[in-house]
């Protein structure tokens, strides 16, 4: 197994993460400070730090309702409160899946699965994310059908979302609406952002749903455990990718 992958699947960090560990030199394969593109055989001992690394023999995955006001890391340099703090009591070192920014709240996946949540991550997967938006603008039926075609601010280029006005028309005026928003990219602040090219101003952004996982009526601020058939979902990612690509 890659050295990289290794240090995902033990739950330390991302892959990416794992590479800067790698090539700061804090990772060492049998004593021997290794380097990038190296694997781990069977027997070998891994450590970061010089604190030993093993593979959990369980992963454990937990849904936290993430509110407004925490930022999705484990900490935080300014001291703002992070969402390891409201997953502390499941007994084990989690870390989150994707992120949600400071002011958004919603579904979160925690694990200690690295493996798994970089296939839920990766774009080429395509796994749906689907976001409750409040809005504020001029003309919301416009700017919903905006949302659904290619936008670009010049750096990134955004993909066509899915969108439907759950409540309000937004037929003129500081109209505001509630838009069900779905993509699949996930890029940085992109709902935000797409927003903003489309002349709509973000009032609260909730995510409600991420593939097969959805928030249901999980209070903000709690987590549960998932069902044997989001678990399901999870582990067959890599599948239906490929399946929705032969079509």
């Amino acid at each position: 197994m890659r050295l990289q992958k290794y240090l995902s699947a033990a739950g330390l960090c991302s892959r990416r993460e794992a590479e800067k560990w790698i090539e700061s030199g804090r990772v060492a394969i049998n004593g021997r400070v290794a380097a990038l593109g190296e694997s781990v055989g069977e027997g070998e001992r891994v450590t970061v730090d010089g604190k030993a690394v093993s593979l959990p023999e369980e992963h454990t995955y937990v849904l936290l309702h993430k509110p407004r006001g925490y930022v999705t890391t484990l900490s935080d340099e300014r001291g703002r409160p992070t969402v390891a703090e409201l997953v502390k009591d499941v007994g084990k070192r989690l870390f989150p899946v994707g992120r949600l920014d400071y002011d958004s709240e919603g579904l979160l996946l925690m694990t200690d699965d690295g493996e798994t949540a970089h296939r839920l991550m990766h774009p080429s997967h395509e796994v749906e994310k689907v976001y409750h938006v409040l809005v504020q603008g001029d003309d919301i039926e416009r700017a919903a059908a905006g949302l659904r075609t290619p936008l670009s601010d010049g750096e990134t280029t955004f993909a066509p979302a899915g969108v439907e006005i759950l409540s309000g028309r937004g037929n003129g005026g500081a109209d505001r609406a509630v838009l069900s928003v779905t993509i699949h990219e996930g890029k940085n602040r992109e709902v935000r952002r797409m927003c903003a090219l489309v002349g709509l101003r973000v009032l609260r952004l909730r995510r409600v749903a991420q593939g097969e996982l959805t928030l249901g009526e999980l209070p903000a601020g709690q987590w549960r455990c998932l069902t044997e058939k989001e678990l399901q979902f999870l582990h067959s990612i890599p599948e239906k990718a490929a399946h929705s690509r032969k079509k």
